[in-house]
């Protein structure tokens, strides 16, 4: 058995975790927008608003999917 044999078994590992991420990542960024958003038009349809709470909670939640797709591309940048 040859020293790079157990390289190449950790590599195809590697690989599968990052394309999971890759799949994960559009979903971490939309998901919180979407339910942010969401809540932001049930606010503004209970309190008869102009679409102010969907704008400003749609806005927060692209901020936390931002924040969440940093901090998956640090972990994943570390290890």
């Amino acid at each position: 058995m040859a020293p790079n044999d157990s390289e190449n078994r950790k590599r195809p590992a590697a690989d599968m975790k990052a394309a999971a991420v890759a799949w994960a990542l559009p979903f971490s960024l939309v998901v919180p927008m979407v339910v942010c958003g969401g809540l932001g038009y049930v606010i503004d349809r209970w309190l008869h608003t102009t679409p102010l709470f969907l704008i400003i909670l749609g806005f927060i939640g692209l901020g936390i999917g931002v924040w969440e797709a940093i901090k998956t591309a640090g972990t994943l940048d570390k290890k």
